[in-house]
C-alpha cells in the first residue's frame, strides 16, 4: 500500500511541479499512508470525511478528490468558421425586378404602329368560327395571323399557342400598340391600340372591330409582344423595307375593301 501511494505521490508531484513528500512509511490500518496523501491531494482530508481503510475505496477517494481540480480546468474551444453562402444563394439576394419586354427587331424593322396599321384593313370582315379565310371570315387568332403574316411574322394558328409567343408584358399599364392581348383564359385574343382599345373578331354575328378594354390586369391571362413597339426615335425615317412593308399594307386596306364590298354584295343578293 505504501509503495502504491509513493508511487502516487511522484507521479502528482512531477504534473503540479511540486517536490514530493517524503517517503510514507508502511502501516498495518493505513491510516498515516492515507493522511500522508490527504495532505498532498486538495479535498482528500478532514473536509471530505473519515479517511477510506480499503484500497478500493482509497481509489474511489483519491477520484473523487482530483475530478474537481480537473473540471475546473478551462477548456478553450476553436472558434466556430463563419458559414459560407454561395453566391445567388440564400434570402438575402433580391430577385432581378427587370423584365425584357422588347422582342428582337424584325428583318424589315416591323414594329407595333405598323400592326396596329395592318390590322386595320380587316376593319369589317365577318367572324367566322374556325375561318381562315379574309374573302369568308376570320375567327380571332387567324385575324392575327393574318395580320402578323402581311408583314412577315409567322404565328401560330389557334389563341392559346400564340399566347406563348414573343416576350410577356407585366401589366396593362406597360402594354404598347401592336402588342397582343390574351383573355378567357387563352380563349380569345386580340390586338392592342393604345389608349385603352382593341382590335378584334369577337363572336359570330359580328365582325373585325374596336372596342374599349373592358378587361384588367385580373382578367386578363397574358399580353405578349411579338415585334418591337418601336424601332426608331422621334422624326427618324423608317429603313426602305419598313417604308415598302407600309405601303404593301395600303395596298392591302384597299383590297380588303373590295373584298368587303364583294362579300356584301354576296349576301344581299343584289
Amino acid at each position: 500500500m505504501a509503495t502504491r501511494i509513493g508511487a502516487i505521490q511522484s507521479t502528482l508531484a512531477r504534473v503540479s511541479g511540486t517536490p514530493a513528500p517524503a517517503k510514507v512509511e508502511a502501516s498495518p490500518a493505513g491510516s498515516a499512508s492515507a493522511a500522508a496523501l490527504a495532505g498532498t491531494v486538495p479535498g482528500l482530508g478532514a473536509t471530505s470525511g473519515a479517511l477510506p481503510t480499503t484500497p478500493a475505496a482509497f481509489t474511489q477517494a483519491l477520484q473523487q478528490a482530483m475530478a474537481p481540480s480537473v473540471a475546473a480546468s478551462p477548456v478553450t474551444a476553436s472558434p466556430a468558421p463563419a458559414p459560407t453562402v454561395a453566391s445567388g444563394s440564400g434570402s438575402a439576394v433580391e430577385k432581378s425586378k427587370s423584365v425584357g419586354n422588347e422582342p428582337p427587331a424584325t428583318a424589315d424593322g416591323v414594329d407595333g404602329s405598323d400592326v396596329v396599321q395592318n390590322a386595320k384593313k380587316y376593319l369589317g370582315i365577318p367572324y367566322v368560327w374556325g375561318g381562315n379565310n379574309p374573302k369568308i371570315g376570320l375567327d380571332c387568332s387567324s385575324f392575327v395571323q393574318h395580320t402578323f403574316r402581311d408583314l412577315g411574322v409567322e404565328l401560330p394558328r389557334v389563341a392559346r399557342q400564340q399566347a406563348k409567343e414573343g416576350t410577356e408584358v407585366p401589366s396593362l399599364a406597360k402594354a404598347k400598340p401592336g402588342d397582343l392581348i390574351v383573355t378567357r383564359g387563352g380563349g380569345h385574343i386580340g390586338i392592342y391600340l393604345g389608349d385603352n382599345k382593341m382590335i378584334h373578331a369577337p363572336r359570330p354575328g359580328e365582325s373585325v372591330s374596336i372596342r374599349k378594354l373592358f378587361e384588367t390586369d385580373a382578367t386578363i391571362m397574358t399580353i405578349r409582344r411579338i415585334v418591337p413597339s418601336a424601332t426608331v426615335g422621334a422624326g427618324e425615317a423608317k429603313t426602305p423595307a419598313a417604308a415598302t412593308a407600309s405601303a404593301a399594307t395600303h395596298q392591302a386596306e384597299l383590297t380588303a375593301a373590295a373584298q368587303r364590298a364583294l362579300f356584301s354584295t354576296a349576301v344581299s343578293g343584289a
